[in-house]
């Protein structure tokens, strides 16, 4: 679950400041924004059906909720930083995801 709550981090941190980007330059994505939402929301439905599977606790709920701010965070200032080293770890990320 903790996993699950992660990879829906990436796509909204990265959709929302390329929409900010695209926004303060006056220009199109190229269609990224909408590509890195849509991951978001199938991230998104994964979490919903292990939630429905799985019927996490109130205090595993809350354990999730606090992994992912911190994670959100920590990848928005990774994201700032460098875009392309936040792309790579996601990589990784799903990497993860798929043996687990």
């Amino acid at each position: 679950m903790m996993l699950e709550k992660a990879t829906v981090v990436p796509g909204m941190v990265g959709g929302m400041l390329l929409h900010c980007k695209s926004l303060r330059r006056f220009e199109h994505s190229g269609g990224w924004i909408k590509a890195l939402l849509e991951e978001t929301e199938n991230e998104r439905m994964h979490l919903m059906t292990f939630m429905e599977v799985a019927k996490p606790r109130w205090y595993e709920k809350a354990i999730g909720i606090t992994v992912q701010g911190i994670f959100f965070n920590t990848y928005f200032l990774a994201y700032l930083a460098s875009p392309k080293l936040a792309h790579r770890f996601v990589r990784y990320l799903e990497e993860e995801a798929i043996q687990s």
